[in-house]
């Protein structure tokens, strides 16, 4: 099976993402958003987002005019009925995507792949919620979505190995590294990233260390891009703790309970880079 045309649901910082990638790549793309209001606000953080590469020399801007010449919007998920894979991108709720994929589920021809672009939750699933769990995967993007090269493909019980061979390769054209994991809790990455940065937060709690002297600890001594602070707010800490949350759920592991700061910071609102404010503050 041939991808010719790319679904993505949700126009939120990973699926604009998502579409911008797959949109750099050649494809077609149509994004399915709520309301107009946030199908704007998604599609204009993507040129946002292409304006600035341009200004730093990493795209040309006919490259950037030619990314969003194939880049659609839609508020109707039925418009998604001609793509060849749809990749959900909502936000972190189990029982959202449920609902998002029988939605699909019944708009849908049968040969379609439908993946979730979920960090932790059980892709089985989600998939259950469909008449067609084979054709069901999930596909973990990275954020930004255009600069990290990692996938992770999170294959069922279920999924076919033809589905399994259509995501490998499409994933492969997207310019990324994919690797493949079964349906555990956190997967590969998340599974042994969420400790680090759970253990990083409950030493800020104990008062023995700074923030900024673990981040400086953490890329120095690790040959680490970023510290673990840092990537948390850039992550989201909502969905660090979301994350937590469900890994903890299906493991049990006190390892991954969430340190009463991330709870207190994401009560407040202080959600990192996207809110302004988290461990640091942001303009």
């Amino acid at each position: 099976m041939e991808i010719r045309k790319v679904g993505v649901v949700g126009c939120g910082q990973m699926g604009g993402g998502i579409a911008r990638v797959c949109a750099h790549s050649g494809y077609p793309v149509l994004v399915s958003e709520l309301n107009d209001a946030l199908l704007k606000k998604g599609l204009a953080a993507v040129a946002s987002s292409l304006d600035r590469d341009v200004k730093k020399e990493k795209i040309t801007l006919p490259e950037k005019e030619a990314i969003l010449t194939r880049i659609g919007g839609t508020t109707n998920i039925d418009d998604l009925e001609d793509c060849d894979i749809i990749i959900e991108a909502s936000v972190e709720d189990l029982d959202l995507k449920k609902r998002i994929f029988r939605d699909m589920d019944k708009v849908c021809p049968r040969a379609m792949v439908l993946a979730t672009n979920t960090s932790s939750l059980p892709v089985s699933e989600i998939a259950a919620a469909t008449g067609r769990p084979d054709r069901v995967l999930g596909m973990h993007f990275f954020n930004p979505v255009p600069s990290m090269k990692l996938l992770e493909l999170v294959k069922t019980v279920a999924t076919s190995d033809a589905t399994l061979k259509i995501a490998y390769a499409f994933g492969q054209s997207l310019g990324k590294t994919v690797v493949v994991t079964p349906d555990t809790p956190g997967f590969i990455v998340n599974r042994l990233l969420v400790p680090q940065i759970l253990n990083a937060i409950r030493l800020v709690e104990s008062g023995a260390v700074t923030k900024e002297d673990i981040d400086t600890a953490m890329t120095l001594g690790l040959n680490h891009p970023i510290g673990p602070l840092t990537l948390a707010d850039l992550v989201g800490l909502d969905i660090l703790l979301a994350m937590a949350d469900s890994i903890h759920e299906k493991l049990g592991e006190t390892q991954y309970l969430p340190p009463e700061l991330l709870k207190n910071l994401v009560a407040a609102g202080r959600l990192g880079r996207k809110t302004g404010h988290g461990f640091y503050e942001y303009n």
